[in-house]
């Protein structure tokens, strides 16, 4: 390590709020809260960042605690030339593409060459999105602060900044029913909603605030399963829709099974083995985060058709695993297509107020 980068290292590490700081998470329900005293602010669909600087030294922080600073170095840069000096923000770090959020673009940047990583900071550079503060530009440690305090302090940190550069300023309401409005509009760039107490401390590492996500369903022939990583019973069950073409298209998958089922539904799937399962995106093989039985597939004759229940979509996608809901023998696999699935409506005020440069 050279001198200069040793130097700043220690710069950071004397921050009153340190690197090994996590942040404040949130627990998941089903609804927002209806009583009194709760700030609500869109869930952005990118990754969670805290955001450190000392002097020229600045840190990027994944909600893990690994550092994101080389993956995004066009961020790096643009908190860099901010005036303050020193300062930790909490945000998501997003890509814009077109009037949304890409989370596969920010997935590609999780590259091991350099080169390639700078390339795409040129080509698509990141926004972060700012909701917290939590080390002022003063030095005052703002984690034993109510939020609506740590917010003032952000803005008027944010009124001070002649040029944002690549840092938005995230909106928020105490309107219960601005924030449905949100949630109703829930897809694309908004992951859902947060619910945060507007006299809450920051609790690091703690899920002391609320997430509400809307939940959807959709009907999904079942092209394919998974055995368990242990024994001969189905673990999960791989699910597909059809396109425009009529291919049958992998989109993600369901598990949770009871284990009192599974003995008769492994019988029943295995009766339906048959090739190739899916005649379009087929799921993928053995990666270097899982072994190859983890991974390995049975195709099934597309006879079986599944509702199941999901919560996001990204790039034709369930982001999350989803979770099963009933088996529809009354509904034809063919009609079971992308058509089915809601349109991803776009908040255009929300997203506008953040992604305009």
């Amino acid at each position: 390590m050279s001198a200069s980068a040793s130097k700043n290292t220690s710069h950071i590490a004397d921050l009153a709020v340190g690197l090994d700081t996590f942040p404040m998470e949130a627990r998941a329900v089903d609804a927002l809260p209806e009583d009194e005293g709760w700030q609500f602010e869109p869930k952005w669909d990118g990754f969670r960042c805290l955001a450190f600087k000392a002097g020229d030294a600045v840190d990027l922080r994944a909600k893990s605690g690994k550092p994101l600073g080389r993956y995004f170095p066009e961020v790096v840069q643009a908190l860099r030339d901010l005036g303050p000096t020193s300062f930790v923000l909490d945000g998501e770090l997003t890509i814009p593409q077109g009037d949304s959020l890409s989370f596969d673009a920010l997935q590609l940047r999780l590259h091991p060459a350099e080169s390639r990583i700078r390339k795409l900071a040129a080509a698509t550079p990141a926004r972060l999105i700012l909701f917290d503060l939590l080390l002022t530009p003063e030095g005052r440690d703002l984690r034993g602060a109510p939020l609506s305090e740590r917010r003032r302090a952000l803005e008027a940190l944010w009124d001070t900044l002649a040029d944002k550069g690549l840092l938005r300023l995230s909106p928020y309401t105490r309107d219960r029913a601005e924030a449905e409005g949100w949630l109703a509009k829930v897809g694309g760039a908004l992951d859902g909603v947060i619910a945060k107490r507007a006299d809450g401390r920051y609790e690091p590492g703690e899920r002391a605030m609320l997430k509400i996500k809307r939940m959807r369903s959709a009907d999904c022939v079942v092209g394919g399963f998974r055995y368990e990583s242990k024994g001969k019973l189905v673990g999960s069950l791989l699910l597909g829709l059809y396109d425009e073409a009529g291919r049958l298209d992998h989109v993600g998958f369901t598990s949770g099974i009871a284990d009192a089922e599974k003995p008769g539904l492994t019988k029943r799937l295995e009766a339906l083995i048959e090739a190739p399962g899916f005649t379009g995106d087929a799921p993928g093989g053995p990666s270097r985060w899982a072994n190859a039985r983890s991974t390995e597939w049975q195709p099934l004759r597309p006879e079986l058709v599944a509702e199941v229940r999901y919560d996001h979509v990204t790039g034709g996608r369930f982001r999350h695993g989803t979770r099963f809901l009933r088996w529809r023998p009354d509904k034809a696999p063919a009609q079971c297509t992308f058509d089915q699935m809601e349109a991803e409506a776009r908040p255009s005020r929300i997203i506008a107020a953040v992604l305009e440069s």
